[in-house]
């Protein structure tokens, strides 16, 4: 039996993968070279800088890691669960996680750290916005579970086990999501510099406002149907 999603999370899921896409080529281009949508090379670099005796390396990274993580703790205090479901203050975050990539694009001009601090802090709230929907991981700021996810089902339909059609599927539109705004990010970069993130952050402001119909749409609904 495949994953039932609504259709609100599956948009949802696809735009913000793009708007991380887009965040994190603009970040790996600026002065830093440093990727802030996740934190896997991150931490893998904050080694090295630490065998190496780097302090001011280890003290950008340390602070990206942070900045992550904070963000991930107000997601936690906003929404207050990682199960998606409607009805929660997503549009709160959303809108949030818009004020710090608008705050990024000065700070990056000035060649400042805090501009990539403020793309994590970012990043980090929007990837605990909503970690699960169903028992399916939903991961919008990297993609290596979506590409595991996707050799799992491979493996499965190699042993002619049922196959997961539409959690893959949402592994796949994710990649694509990613991938897409990693393009768009590039190009936009070549054109407008820091500027670029003005893109995501106006996406990312747009999702919440669509969420925020939405959510008002379905409780006008409910209502309706409840009453006599």
């Amino acid at each position: 039996m495949g994953l039932q999603l609504p259709r609100w999370v599956w948009i949802g899921a696809v735009s913000l993968s793009c708007v991380s896409g887009m965040v994190n080529a603009i970040g790996y281009l600026g002065f830093e070279h440093q990727a802030v949508s996740h934190l896997t090379g991150t931490t893998s670099l904050l080694g090295i800088a630490l065998t190496q005796g780097d302090g001011v390396a280890i003290a950008h990274l340390w602070g990206v890691l942070i900045a992550f993580s904070f963000g991930a703790m107000l997601s936690g205090m906003i929404i207050q669960d990682s199960t998606l479901k409607l009805g929660r203050r997503y549009g709160v975050a959303l809108t949030l996680e818009a004020l710090l990539l608008f705050a990024s694009v000065p700070l990056f001009k000035q060649q400042q750290i805090w501009g990539a601090l403020a793309a994590a802090m970012a990043c980090g709230l929007q990837n605990a916005m909503a970690t699960t929907f169903s028992g399916a991981a939903i991961r919008t700021t990297h993609v290596s579970g979506m590409f595991t996810d996707l050799g799992i089902g491979l493996g499965h339909l190699l042993r002619g086990m049922p196959l997961p059609i539409r959690r893959l599927t949402l592994s796949g539109l994710i990649i694509t999501g990613f991938l897409a705004g990693g393009i768009l990010g590039a190009w936009l970069f070549a054109r407008l510099e820091y500027d670029a993130l003005l893109a995501p952050a106006a996406l990312t402001g747009l999702v919440g406002i669509v969420y925020a119909g939405y959510r008002q749409w379905k409780l006008v609904q409910q209502r309706r149907a409840r009453s006599p």
